[in-house]
């Protein structure tokens, strides 16, 4: 259980660029060829959590919680079994919004712009990595918990189509219209084409 120490404000935030150098580093803590953890130690945030491959499947949820390498929670190994049984060999795990809270009612009620132009920057280095990047909405009815929320996907939705990334739903939207969160999802869960655009303009 991750409870915030405080707004995110409060503290000097790492920016991402040195942040990824400092991640792309051998740790003593886990495999780097295997592990891409960004920063790379337990924060207040997190930018990047995955594993390292040639076919990446980049999943967004709302936030992180205390995942780390080598302690995947059930959500992060729920996201990795969908990913491989889709036909990807690794999984990228970025967020809405990166401060760690377990409950996602624990969120600071206001963005930190500071942070979410950090979380952009890493956002769009995922999408670098692929020619066609493969991008799964995860999120469930959890994105309604802030306001900024739809804002912030409003900013991944436009650096997505610079990038010409194709969004995904693991199987049908929820009765709300909202993507699958994907804890309780079944291995074999299928990925459906997402029409991202006409979900933000709702």
């Amino acid at each position: 259980m991750h409870i915030p120490q405080g707004t995110t404000q409060q503290l000097q935030l790492e920016h991402f660029a040195p942040a990824l150098e400092e991640a792309l580093r051998p740790s003593p803590d886990y495999d780097v060829a295997r592990w891409l953890y960004v920063p790379n130690r337990y924060s207040e945030y997190r930018y990047i959590l995955g594993t390292r491959g040639s076919c990446p499947l980049i999943c967004v949820g709302i936030n992180p919680s205390t995942a780390a390498p080598d302690a995947l929670d059930p959500t992060l190994q729920s996201v990795e079994r969908i990913a491989l049984s889709n036909g990807y060999d690794s999984f990228l795990m970025f967020n809405v919004y990166a401060q760690r809270a377990t409950r996602p009612d624990d969120m600071e009620p206001l963005c930190n712009p500071e942070l979410h132009a950090e979380n952009r920057k890493a956002f769009r280095y995922l999408l670098s990595l692929s020619d066609r990047p493969a991008v799964w909405a995860a999120w469930g009815n959890i994105i309604m918990k802030r306001a900024y929320l739809m804002d912030c996907m409003r900013d991944f939705l436009a650096d997505g189509q610079a990038a010409g990334a194709r969004w995904y739903t693991a199987g049908p939207l929820l009765k709300s219209g909202h993507p699958h969160h994907p804890l309780y999802l079944k291995r074999d869960t299928k990925l459906l084409d997402f029409d991202i655009d006409a979900y933000l303009r709702r």
